[in-house]
């Protein structure tokens, strides 16, 4: 799907039905999104600051959690790579549990990859969607913290179904998404709080510790109480110095040029195209129109060899400032957990080995614990013990 370029004026909404423009509750009045991709499309004029609800629709589907009395679609206002203001999408899913006085305790979510084309935004998924599994593998964590009566919001990420470019494990623009959504979801209801967890997994887990780092600066108004961390990506830069020794096509080579297209956006004056080798080149198309469970299969970059990725000669080493940059070993002040399984074979256990004493040495409190058997996926979908850990650390700290 080409990225929405449209623009929706703020007068087109005013002309959606009477039925929809009604409020949907007494705690939750909010201008109404216009149905479909138009959705994603935000008015010429966005409201002033971060965190600022642009509008949103109620959603059904596969991304409405069955343990929620209502997921909303939401549009809502952020800071781009750029430093300029950016419309973002997301998801956020109100408990079935009566308010406390102080607001319903939230949980952000930041969600594992799932392509840079606008279709594979997470909030855009379907019961068609070919990604699909790669998006509610989580559902079930989701619906346990709802379960417990706190509010879920999950950020799209920057570009990522709006318009402009995803910037792919950028770090400090996942991390301001997922900040700037807590605060949308309380200009969505008001009976959310103001008390706040984050947590993620793999792209996502690499967002949430940078969440943690910038909340305090992004939202000093919000009250963060914990970091939950599973698999977070780490040491990209070191990562990419190793791909001139993987000479067999494999799908790790989608998951480079990815990391590569990302690192290029914040790099001034980097141009990707120089440096690819014309097999590459010719499938940087797919990264517009399809999503991670093709863009690394056979018929796309998992043709290629990572090795292969570069024209003769040619390194991505123009890309290890920003990579560097995005190493997610920053300050957090409040406890953190990380948990990593030692079957994984996507974020490498020997990087997060590495990245934990990274972050006490910036100061932050890290519990790190690894399950022996637990892949990339299973440590949130199959490890019972990490479920429990994740669970009681939250309700711990988000009394």
């Amino acid at each position: 799907m080409p990225r929405i370029i449209r623009r929706i004026t703020t007068g087109a909404v005013l002309a959606c039905t009477a039925a929809a423009l009604a409020p949907v509750a007494a705690n939750a009045a909010f201008t109404p999104g216009p149905a479909g991709d138009a959705f994603y499309a935000p008015p010429a004029s966005l409201p002033s600051g971060q965190g600022k609800l642009i509008w949103a629709r109620k959603a059904t589907g596969l991304v409405a959690l069955k343990n929620a009395k209502a997921t909303y679609r939401v549009l809502y206002t952020s800071k781009g790579i750029n430093g300029m203001p950016v419309a973002v999408s997301g998801l956020v899913s109100l408990p079935k549990s009566k308010a406390p006085k102080t607001g319903w305790k939230v949980i952000t979510w930041g969600h594992g990859t799932t392509g840079l084309a606008d279709i594979c935004a997470p909030s855009r998924t379907t019961a068609t969607s070919s990604f699909k599994s790669y998006v509610n593998y989580s559902d079930a964590t989701l619906n346990r913290w709802l379960k417990r009566g706190w509010v879920v919001v999950r950020s799209d990420f920057e570009g990522l179904g709006t318009p402009g470019q995803h910037p792919y494990l950028v770090g400090t623009s996942e991390g301001i998404g997922m900040v700037d959504i807590v605060r949308a979801a309380r200009g969505l209801d008001k009976r959310v709080g103001k008390s706040f967890a984050i947590a993620g997994h793999s792209q996502g887990a690499h967002g949430a510790l940078f969440a943690g780092g910038l909340a305090k600066i992004v939202a000093p108004e919000l009250k963060l109480k914990a970091v939950v961390a599973y698999a977070p990506a780490s040491h990209l830069k070191e990562q990419a110095a190793l791909l001139g020794n993987l000479t067999t096509p494999n799908g790790l080579s989608g998951l480079a040029i990815m990391i590569a297209k990302g690192a290029a956006l914040v790099t001034p004056g980097y141009d990707l195209d120089t440096v690819l080798a014309d097999a590459a080149k010719a499938l940087l198309p797919k990264l517009d129109t399809d999503c991670v469970d093709t863009i690394g299969s056979p018929s796309a970059f998992g043709a290629i060899s990572p090795a292969s990725l570069v024209t003769g000669g040619q390194t991505l080493d123009g890309l290890y400032p920003a990579l560097e940059d995005t190493n997610p070993a920053v300050k957090i002040n409040v406890p953190t957990l990380i948990l990593q399984g030692g079957a994984d074979t996507t974020v490498f256990k020997g990087f997060t080995d590495l990245l934990v004493p990274e972050l006490k040495a910036k100061g932050t409190k890290v519990t790190y614990v690894v399950y022996a058997t637990a892949n990339h996926g299973g440590i949130v979908t199959d490890t019972p013990k990490a479920a429990k850990k994740a669970d009681s650390f939250l309700a711990k700290l988000l009394k």
